[in-house]
């Protein structure tokens, strides 16, 4: 025998006007009863519901592939969209109001053409803690330079090859790298060096064969000037020449310091990264007071800034309490478009032009040249 499946009636399906009384409210006196909530209507023995109407239906729904999630079309865009604007720390600051190093932000021009090109400015990109976004500003910053007309060299010593990967070298497959400059005799710098996708940027690439160099130097005569031996062929077909350190201060890190002009200090908003730098800027005395008498810290960076947490905004404050001047107005923040870029193989400046870290290290650049620290 089937059972009989009570279906409502026409009446139960009439919808409830603005006049009708909560659920479980005494009856209407017009007959009409009030619509029943889900702890109310019993259970349907047979399985069956009733298909909504048209009304209904929610207008055009982008269902989630897994169907746990409905998006209205057109709506995750407009969200992404709005959060890429309004990346923390990214927002242009204006002339004259506060940056985040808590200083009035100065005007920097837009640097001059010039004229002809040569004799580079050597800067070595230094800090011994790893991870601090050293290799990262060689690239931009470079790039950043070679924009506005700059004829750009970038050094990469640093055993693991990172800024020759990120510029796009394959740097298992080459046979003479910065390595063989150092503790080979007879090669020629002009056919170690390889241009790059961004106009005006080279780079002397490395490998792990750098690894090894370190060792083989001991016993070297004036081991501490092989570097600025090597560079010195090249020194007037560039402006800028940018060395990425390796995460020591060891004998590389020091032939870096000793052929360098200048020093730029990436430092993570970090408390850890912080208290190395005393001990760097330690390492910095001894090598200008014993080895280059010319070098200068150019100025530090802050980097991988978040200005939504309270840890961030302490270390750059402090770091300017101790430091003043040196530390550069323009901050790097947090983004997850540097290792994006880094896999596409291309600066930041042309992988993302528009985004707001590409304009910080615009800035950045600008900020250099008006410090005297590019030509």
């Amino acid at each position: 025998m089937t059972a009989e499946v009570n279906r409502p009636s026409e009446a139960a399906t009439v919808e409830a006007t603005d006049d009708r009384r909560p659920s479980g409210s005494a009856a209407d006196p017009e007959g009409i009863p009030a619509a029943p909530t889900e702890q109310d209507r019993p259970a349907d023995p047979a399985g069956l519901q009733a298909a909504p109407s048209e009304h209904d239906r929610p207008a055009d729904p982008t269902p989630d592939p897994q169907g746990q999630l409905e998006i209205p079309q057109g709506q995750l865009e407009i969200d992404v969209r709005s959060r890429e604007a309004h990346l923390p720390g990214t927002e242009k600051v204006g002339i004259g109001a506060l940056g985040a190093t808590g200083r009035p932000m100065p005007d920097f021009p837009e640097p001059q053409p010039l004229a002809s090109h040569g004799p580079a400015r050597v800067i070595a990109m230094c800090n011994q803690k790893g991870g601090v976004g050293k290799t990262t500003t060689t690239i931009n910053l470079g790039a950043a330079l070679a924009e506005v007309g700059r004829k750009v060299l970038v050094v990469d010593f640093d055993p693991q090859g990172a800024l020759s990967v990120g510029l796009g070298i394959r740097v298992n497959e080459l046979d003479v790298t910065i390595y063989n400059l150092l503790v080979e005799r007879g090669h020629d710098i002009h056919e170690v060096i390889q241009s790059t996708a961004t106009e005006n940027l080279d780079v002397v690439p490395a490998n792990i064969d750098l690894s090894a160099a370190e060792v083989q130097l001991v016993g070297e005569v004036a081991r501490e000037q092989i570097l600025a031996r090597v560079l010195r062929p090249v020194l007037d077909d560039y402006d800028v020449i940018l060395i990425d350190c390796q995460p020591s201060l060891g004998l590389l890190t020091v032939n870096a310091l000793t052929a360098a002009h200048g020093v730029l200090i990436p430092l993570e908003c970090e408390f850890f990264a912080m208290r190395g730098v005393a001990l760097l800027i330690e390492t910095i005395d001894k090598i200008t007071d014993r080895l280059n008498p010319r070098l200068q810290v150019d100025g530090i960076l802050a980097t991988m800034y978040d200005s939504r947490t309270l840890h961030s905004r302490e270390v750059v404050r402090s770091v300017v309490d101790h430091f003043g001047d040196k530390v550069f107005h323009t901050v790097i923040s947090r983004t997850v478009k540097f290792p994006d870029a880094t896999l596409a193989a291309e600066p930041i400046t042309t992988y993302a032009s528009t985004h707001g870290a590409a304009t910080a290290y615009r800035q950045l650049a600008r900020e250099l040249i008006a410090r005297g620290g590019a030509a």
